[in-house]
């Protein structure tokens, strides 16, 4: 195909791609087109050229897709929050089913699976318990602030413009979480831009603040914030803690993680508590999880109960079964079907993950799990026994083919297996499908209006 950065060419989206992005065809060469919908007709300007695909942004639409709304946040487009919000959402859900549907074919060579029509979350909007927000002293201005706007010298508090760590859209609102955390972000805006202490640079590694983290518990209407800064000033952060919990009275407990690390990362290695515990409570299902400021938890609390429950139906459990659960995290699924098992053994590399399923259990009290902590190419060899399952929850980039090796060679009845990339969840089952049929798979939505997906697999062994 004879493009070249630059040109502009005119387009018809036809499919939906995982990214987000739509697929466009000329000729059978591939285009992926920013921000465009299937039934989009475009003008698009190519932005790089490769040799099998080229990327594309949309200059003009000439046709809207009928699948195309009006995004109702102001931001939309500019932010790296959403990718989605000009999508209908039935037509979101079909799409992502598509995406893990194809993503098997393609690149698994899985032709024909039963793949279920995505389980929708309960809330599309407002569904986010954790928001994590950027400091910055230079706030990315949108097009129209263009005229007569410096840049210079404002204090932005926000996320991030997509593909960036420096440019930051200052928010007043995000859709994505309860109007409360809103409330929040804009107090301690306030509070920063009052204060005269300069933000941190990430050039120059001078200044003070740096992060807001703030989490939600549903179960409990509580909130936590969290505010990561450069140094530990007491004087400075203790009216903010208590400005919060004066004015907002659903603030449970406000932190300050002090950093000293270059590194972007809203984490401290010191943690100072100003109100309330250090924690809050949420639940999935029946039972209580413990949140600290940097304990990982399912940032859509009703959608990761429909994917517990559905890894549990899946595991047909009648309450004799060992399950082995690899990648276990905190425990939320071991926990969560502790009460249909003889016993769960979960392996987790983090330490600090490991302390917090603990935690968990006690909560709970559960008796009946127990968790390894290490790397789970070395661990899983110390599991002697077979296991009537095996639950695989691995990152992004799926399991390593040393562990799936080991998982192979343990043999349980049934695998289930739990993908946030339908890319390597088809390269893994590639390899499990040769001695395990593949009854099923179910997407399930935790993320609205971004293209990323779950997606839950159930597998049995075959009989030789």
């Amino acid at each position: 195909m004879k493009l070249k950065k630059n040109d502009l060419i005119e387009l018809t989206i036809d499919k939906m791609a995982f990214g987000g992005k739509g697929i466009a065809r000329i000729d059978g060469f591939v285009l992926f087109v920013r921000g465009a919908v299937p039934g989009d007709r475009v003008i698009a300007r190519v932005l790089k050229k490769k040799k099998d695909y080229a990327e594309a942004a949309i200059v003009e639409l000439l046709a809207p897709s009928r699948d195309r709304i009006e995004a109702p946040c102001p931001y939309f487009g500019y932010c790296g929050g959403c990718q989605w919000q000009h999508v209908g959402y039935e037509r979101q859900l079909f799409f992502k089913r598509e995406v893990v549907k194809e993503s098997l074919e393609h690149i698994g060579g899985l032709k024909d699976i039963a793949v279920c029509d995505t389980l929708p979350s309960e809330n599309i909007f407002s569904y986010r318990n954790k928001m994590e927000f950027s400091f910055s002293a230079r706030r990315w201005l949108l097009p129209h602030e263009f005229q007569g706007v410096k840049a210079n010298g404002e204090t932005a508090l926000g996320l991030h413009v997509p593909g960036t760590y420096s440019r930051v859209i200052d928010l007043d609102a995000c859709l994505l979480q309860e109007v409360t955390g809103n409330r929040i972000l804009n107090e301690v805006k306030r509070y920063v831009t009052e204060s005269g202490i300069p933000v941190y640079g990430l050039k120059s590694h001078l200044g003070f603040w740096r992060f807001l983290t703030i989490r939600y518990s549903r179960a409990f209407d509580e909130w936590m914030v969290n505010i990561v800064t450069s140094e530990n000033r007491p004087e400075v952060i203790r009216p903010l803690a208590d400005m919060l919990c004066d004015r907002i009275g659903d603030v449970k407990t406000v932190l300050n993680n002090i950093t000293k690390r270059k590194a972007s990362v809203a984490v401290g290695e010191q943690e100072v508590i100003y109100a309330g515990k250090g924690y809050i409570e949420d639940m999935i299902g029946p039972f209580h999880f413990q949140i600290s400021a940097n304990s990982f938890f399912q940032t859509n609390t009703p959608a990761a109960e429909k994917l517990c429950q559905k890894v549990k139906d899946y595991a047909e459990l009648a309450g004799s079964e060992t399950v082995l659960d690899l990648y276990s995290g905190t425990g939320t699924i071991p926990i969560f079907i502790s009460k249909k098992v003889r016993s769960v053994t979960g392996i987790e590399i983090s330490r600090d993950a490991i302390l917090n399923a603990e935690k968990n259990c006690d909560e709970n009290g559960i008796h009946n799990c127990n968790f390894i902590c290490g790397d789970i190419r070395e661990k899983i060899s110390s599991i002697t026994y077979r296991p009537d399952v095996i639950i695989i929850d691995p990152p992004r980039a799926g399991m390593h083919k040393d562990v799936l090796a080991q998982v192979m060679t343990l043999l349980p009845e049934k695998i289930v297996y739990v993908s946030c990339n339908p890319a390597s969840l088809a390269r893994d089952l590639e390899r499990i499908v040769k001695d395990y049929e593949l009854i099923e798979v179910q997407p399930v939505d935790m993320f609205p209006h971004t293209y990323h997906i779950e997606a839950v697999a159930k597998l049995r062994l075959r009989n030789k």
